[in-house]
Order: structure tokens, then sequence, then C-alpha cells
């Protein structure tokens, strides 16, 4: 009786065949639908795979290819990975085709050359995949180096040879089909979508989109038609979800990143840290980067984080420094940051650029700020604020600061004049009549003083502070403490935590004769001070005393 010995299979040996199909499954879809999810299960399978079977060439030379593409390792290193692989198996012709490729990728072409010919060789019939990397291996070598008639005509050989033999390369069509197929769905999805679009049919559009998300391997792109279809349709939630799947599918397709950027930071402004992240990413690119460390600049600026604003409005301004928004929002950052002097710096640069008249008004207005409230230069300021408001006469803001600097040096009359302008600019302003009243009434002018306040009020009922001020007028300039409790009332009203209304309004009952009222106004100025820190309490306490001496 014969016995018939079986050999065991080792089960790492079955694991390793089960990963391997594996990593070659993903690697086909990545190479059919572009998806970097794909390409990772593909490394991380053939990783496993070796792990399992050190012996099994295939996962070396392909592990090679795609660690190479995703830059972790260099040409050397498939070379090195494609070396492991031949020592395994002297005669694969995928080993020698990776290792002819990596070798052109490295710039040895004749090294490459003889790599495809052992292939080509130990191929036999099945060998067109070889015969046209080596065509246009010396396709490369005819235009680049020589270009002798030997050459010329081993390139036609190879040529048409490998052009005849693909039809029965059996890998080669088989995926040439799935390609073909997969391209077909896709274009059958994605044009019946765009049709249902352009009917505004978009329930239908969606379905179709979801449909080839479903029939095809291009989720990427479908996720993509799907977010721009719900941002059409203003469900931006949806949109913003739909983004964020194709951006897993495809983490480097650029325009992905752009636009979850950008929804985030215009719908969703509370997830900056998000929205910091994907300018981040978009980085990475090395595209527009001076436009991306501005729109970081902003962010970190909401973030109140000041350090990282100002870096990356420097990286900005360094790669474009004659960009007039890049030097005014850098200064703008300084300002942040407390560090004037260079801000004075920048927003002089941004003006000297100049890209717009009102624009650049604006700018002015911030330096003179800097000039006249840090630096106490109002010498400057003055000039600053004029070059501004020829740059735009109807710039009012300007004007009003020109006229609270003229007030904080005590040059009343300049201060008046200034206000009275920049009302003859816009008549409509109401702000410009409360501080030509504040002006006025410094100057004892109390009639016009009055007038004014009353104008702002008529232009702007809820202004509690010319509210409070007109109430202040009556009081002290008038001597009419019953007309003053109007207003000072409306002040509160407007604004309960107003303290300087409350401390007025026990001023007025105090002069009427109404002491508890007086009293309660004052105590509730006390109270309300120990919050807002708007007045001197020994203030407060004194007029409480006044009232019991």
């Amino acid at each position: 009786m014969t016995n018939t010995l079986v050999t065991p299979i080792k089960a790492g040996s079955i694991n390793a065949k089960g990963l391997l199909e594996e990593a070659r499954s993903a690697h086909e879809n990545y190479l059919i639908k572009q998806q970097e999810s794909d390409l990772e299960k593909a490394i991380e399978c053939y990783v496993d795979a070796i792990k399992a079977d050190p012996a099994m060439c295939e996962s070396y030379y392909r592990l090679a290819s795609l660690l190479l593409l995703k830059g972790q390792i260099t040409v050397d290193g498939a070379l090195e990975q494609c070396k492991t692989a031949l020592s395994l198996e002297p005669k694969n012709v995928n080993a020698h085709i990776y290792s002819g490729y990596f070798l052109c990728l490295n710039g040895d072409l004749e090294e490459a050359e003889k790599e495809f010919k052992i292939a080509i060789n130990n191929a036999g019939a099945n060998s067109a995949r070889p015969r046209l990397f080596l065509s246009k291996l010396l396709f490369s070598k005819i235009k680049n180096h020589s270009n002798t008639l030997k050459d010329t005509v081993k390139f036609l050989y190879y040529l048409l040879s490998g052009s005849m033999m693909i039809m029965w390369d059996c890998p080669s069509i088989k995926m040439f089909c799935k390609f073909l197929a997969n391209d077909f769905s896709v274009f059958s999805y994605k044009t019946l979508g765009e049709a249902f679009e352009k009917m505004k049919l978009f329930p239908s559009a969606l379905d179709a989109y979801t449909k080839g998300l479903e029939k095809t391997s291009q989720g990427n792109l479908f996720y993509q038609k799907m977010g721009d279809l719900s941002l059409e349709c203003n469900n931006i939630e949806a949109s913003l979800e739909f983004f964020k799947k194709a951006h897993e599918l495809n983490p480097s397709d650029r325009e992905v990143l752009i636009k979850l950027a950008t929804i985030n930071q215009t719908y969703f402004s509370d997830n900056i840290d998000e929205t910091i992240d994907y300018y981040t990413e978009l980085l990475e690119f090395g595209i527009d980067m001076d436009k991306i460390y501005y729109e970081l600049g902003h962010l970190y600026l909401n973030k109140s984080d000041k350090i990282n604003a100002v870096s990356a409005f420097k990286l900005a301004q360094i790669i474009d420094p004659e960009n007039p928004y890049y030097n005014n929002s850098l200064a703008y950052a300084y300002i942040k940051a407390e560090l004037y002097d260079d801000a004075i710096e920048y927003y002089q640069e941004a003006i000297r650029l100049n890209p717009d008249a009102e624009w650049t008004a604006i700018v002015c207005h911030a330096l003179g700020a800097i000039y006249a409230e840090v630096k106490g230069n109002y010498e400057a300021a003055e000039a600053t604020f004029n070059a501004g408001m020829v740059l735009d006469p109807n710039n009012v803001d300007i004007q009003l600061s020109l006229g609270d600097m003229y007030i904080a040096q005590n040059e009343i009359d300049k201060a008046i004049k200034t206000y009275c302008d920049a009302i003859t600019v816009d008549p409509e302003n109401f702000l410009s009549y409360a501080k030509a009243g504040l002006a006025l009434w410094e100057k004892d002018y109390l009639e016009e003083s009055i007038v004014a306040f009353h104008k702002s009020i008529e232009l702007n009922p809820n202004f509690e502070i010319a509210q409070n001020n007109l109430g202040v007028v009556y009081l002290d300039g008038i001597g009419d403490p019953k007309c003053s409790v109007e207003y000072f009332k409306n002040a509160i009203d407007i604004n309960p935590n107003y303290t300087l209304a409350y401390f007025n309004l026990g001023r007025a009952y105090q002069a009427i004769g109404d002491k508890a009222l007086a009293a309660e106004y004052y105590q509730m100025t006390l109270d309300l001070n120990k919050i807002t820190e708007e007045m001197n309490e020994k203030d407060i306490r004194s007029r409480i005393y006044e009232l019991f001496e």
C-alpha cells in the first residue's frame, strides 16, 4: 500500500496570500479612482503581507512603487526593495520591469535597458509591457542623447511588437476593461446629474449622484458633486459633510480642501481650529501660499492668537512685499500685539503702495490714530488725517477723529469747525452732531449744543451718550433739572449698565430736592460701578454724604 504524503501549508503563507490579494485589489482601485484611502490600504496590506511571509517577492516591488509615490522613500530605496524581490525570485518579470522603471527615474538608462531586456526574455509571448517600457526608454534616449539609426530601429521594433503583443496580455486587457467600464458609468451618472441640475430638478440630480456613488468607484467625484449641489440649494451643513467625505477619500484633492476651508470660514465661524487645519493642509501644495497665510492671519486674530497672526501675515508679506493688503493686515496684527513702531512701519508701506484712494484713506485713519492716541505725536497725526481726507473727502470717520484730537489738545474752536465739516459731508451722521454738541458745550454755546444733541437723538434715538449729554446741558448749563431727568432716564433705558447716567440722574434728583430718589440712584451708581469701574468711587460716596449733611 502506497502512502501519499501531503506537505502541510503554513497558516502564515495562507494569510500572506490573502493580504496580498487585498493589497492588489486596493492598488487596482487606486489606479482607477485615484483615492488616497485606497493607496493607504494598499500600502498597509503590502506591509502586512511581507510580515506574514517575507519570502513573497511581489509585495516588495509593489510596496516600493507606492511608497515612492507617497514620497516616503527615495528612488534608491525603491531599487533596494526590487533587489530584495529579485533575490527571492530572480526570474520575476514584474520585479525586473519595476527595477527598470526605477532606474529610469534615477537616470541610469543603460542599466534600465538591461532590466527591461531581461524581463522580455523571461516573459516570452507575454512581454508586451516590458517591450513598451523599453520603447519609451529608447525614445527618451533618441530625444535627449542620440539619434542614431540603430536606436531608431530598436525603438520602432519594441514599440510595434509591444503594441501587437498587448492584445494577448490578459492583465493589461483586464485592467483596460475595468477602466473603460468605470469611466462609462461615471460619465453616465455625472451627465445625468448635471442635466437634472440645469433643469433645476435638484432632488433628481442628487439621486443621480447618489447612484453614481453607489455604482462606481469615483466616490471623491460624486461627493464633490453632491457638495456643490447642496451648497447651491443653501444646505450648508450637508454640503460641508459631503466635502468632508470627499476629503477623507482623497486628502490630496486641493479643490476640496479650498471648499472646506471657505465654507467653514464663511458659515461656521466657531470652527476656527478646523478651518486653520484645512488652510495648513493647503500650504503643503505650495500654491498661492501668500493668500493662505493671509487667511490664516485673520483666523489667528479671531482666536486672539497675536503671535501666530503676526507670523502668518509676515510670511504673506515676505512672499509678496508689494501687496498693500498684506502690509495693512500685518500692521493691524502688530497693533494687537502692542508693537506700535512696527505697525507704523507697515501702515506707511501700505499707504505708499496706495491701491485705492478710499481704502488708503482708511489706512491713514488707522495710522493717524496711533500717532494721536499712542504716540501723542499730534503733528504727525494731523498730517496723516489730512492726507486721508485728501484721498477721500467723504470719509467722515477721519474728520471725527481729527476733531477728537483737537479736543484732546483743548483746541475747541478747531474741533467745532472739524465736526461741522463732517456734518456738511454727511448731514445724516448722528455721531457728528453728538460730538459737535459736546464741543459747543465746552465753549458754553448752550443753545447751539442743545440743538446739536437734539439732532443727534432725532437721527438715532437709541444713542445713549447723546441722551445723557443733553441731560447734562439741561442740568448744569440751563439749570433745569426737571427737564434733564427725562434724558437721563432715556439713557438708562437704552443702556441699563450706563453708570454715569445713574450718577447724573441722582444729581438731578438732588438738585430738585428729592433726597430719597437721589440716594437711591447714587447707591445704584455705587453698586454698578463695582462692575463697570466707570467712575471714581470717592466721587459717588461724597455725593451720598452731601445728602445727609
